[in-house]
């Protein structure tokens, strides 16, 4: 979100069938292309059921033989039955999984507030290891975003996620606020390698090729050696030392033939060489943030920001606009592209379904609370009431300003799609399955 002064203004065919590799990760597989290998629906019909949990969920569900696999900020862990919305088991944690899990080998990795990568059972729930980090924390700067005292550190209220783990080459690696991108054994959770960045690290870690690819709020994009964890290169996005509003990669990359791709909170999207790292294009959003993670699919990249409130489609080649669409409010969550429908969770609790080749509202679904309106936080169109949820600049007035605005149920989830319903969380505390 851009700062103005002391103010936040703020075709492929169905699939039936789920390989697991494509469906177990955040964006869809290791290299997080963001496209599913199933149909979403081109018409809603209804809700089949909804899961409630203790607090927000933030995390995108997973696919494991028929069940959704989620974290909730409540601290717990989930597998639901996909059909029937039962919990089949949960797994505490003793902090908001805020991480998006990752299924390989029948095991589920999940990381926690708390500081701690925990290792399941996929099926059963039962703990196998957990391996403890240096400790999670927000970021955090002096003045964020032009808060005032200038003096006072404050924690970013719009650092939402924790990294998400991807598992490759029988290795689970992810990001922490600690500043380390970790590489541990899969099988035992026993170290591999951590690398120093330079500050704290919830973007997820792309695998492709032999190698490591995270951004973190240094506003820098690392590639590393997925066997060692050495630093093969660096790219040094745009940095703002005053406010350090408009850096940071909170997006993470998608890895496409041999490209490297993610946005920044320095408002563009970059296009990477994955082999040297040297910029082949950016596209300028208008200091937007850009927190979602690309899609990538048939020569073109789909991606949504915050301020601007848009979906964009760009070219993959040059980074050229093919279109754009208004979404109303800001976006976190990433696109998913699933068969010829594009699925955009926006942050005034609408889940918005879009026709790929064009862009066409194919249908939305609306959350009970953003239909509430509690608080008065959106406008009669559905736009954040920025100059009364953000009001002040002094003390917590930014951080009470965001928990208003997500009040509406804001879906920072990405969705799942399986067997034709999309599976989406929601910060009403909710686990949706529509069709």
């Amino acid at each position: 979100m851009k700062r103005h002064h002391w103010l936040i203004t703020l075709g492929l065919a169905a699939a039936t069938a789920l390989p697991a590799a494509a469906q177990g990760m955040y964006r869809g597989d290791a290299a997080h292309s963001g496209v599913l290998q199933a149909q979403a629906p081109r018409q809603f019909k209804r809700v089949k059921w909804s899961f409630p949990t203790g607090q927000r969920i933030v995390s995108s569900p997973v696919w494991h033989e028929g069940a959704v696999l989620f974290g909730s900020d409540d601290g717990n862990l989930y597998s639901v039955d996909a059909a029937s919305g039962r919990q089949r088991w949960m797994l505490a944690t003793n902090g908001p999984v805020s991480s998006t899990p990752a299924v390989a080998g029948g095991k589920v990795y999940a990381l926690s507030f708390d500081g701690r990568l925990y290792a399941a059972n996929a099926a059963t729930g039962e703990l196998l290891w957990k391996f403890a980090t240096e400790g999670e924390r927000r970021f955090e700067a002096r003045g964020l975003h032009g808060s005032l005292p200038r003096t006072q550190t404050f924690a970013d209220p719009f650092d939402t996620y924790l990294s998400s783990p991807v598992v490759a080459d029988g290795r689970v690696y992810f990001g922490s606020s600690d500043g380390h991108v970790y590489a541990l054994d899969a099988a035992s959770g026993a170290l591999a390698w951590k690398q120093r960045t330079g500050d704290v690290v919830h973007a997820s870690p792309a695998y492709a090729d032999g190698r490591i690819y995270v951004g973190g709020w240094d506003g820098k994009l690392y590639a590393l050696d997925a066997r060692t964890g050495n630093q093969v290169w660096v790219f040094q996005a745009g940095v703002d030392p005053l406010m350090h509003n408009q850096q940071g990669f909170q997006s993470s990359p998608a890895v496409v033939n041999g490209v490297v791709y993610s946005g920044c909170r320095d408002g563009h999207v970059y296009a990477l060489d994955a082999a040297t790292g040297r910029e082949l294009w950016n596209h300028n959003t208008n200091g937007s943030w850009v927190n979602s993670s690309p899609a990538v699919s048939a020569g073109q990249v789909h991606v949504a920001t915050s301020d601007t409130a848009l979906y964009k489609v760009l070219d993959a080649s040059t980074g050229q606009p093919v279109r754009e669409h208004g979404v109303q409010a800001y976006v976190f969550g990433s696109p998913t592209i699933a068969g010829d429908v594009v699925l955009v969770g926006v942050l005034n609790g609408v889940l918005q379904a879009r026709d790929k080749a064009g862009g066409a509202l194919l249908w939305e679904f609306q959350t009970e609370a953003s239909r509430a309106n509690r608080g008065w936080a959106l406008t009669a169109d559905k736009r954040f009431n920025g100059s009364l949820l953000y009001a002040s600049s002094w003390h917590e007035g930014m951080a009470q300003g965001a928990e208003r605005q997500q009040a509406v149920g804001s879906f920072f989830s990405t969705p799942l799609v399986a067997n034709g319903v999309v599976y989406v969380g929601s910060a009403d505390g909710r686990m949706y399955a529509l069709e």
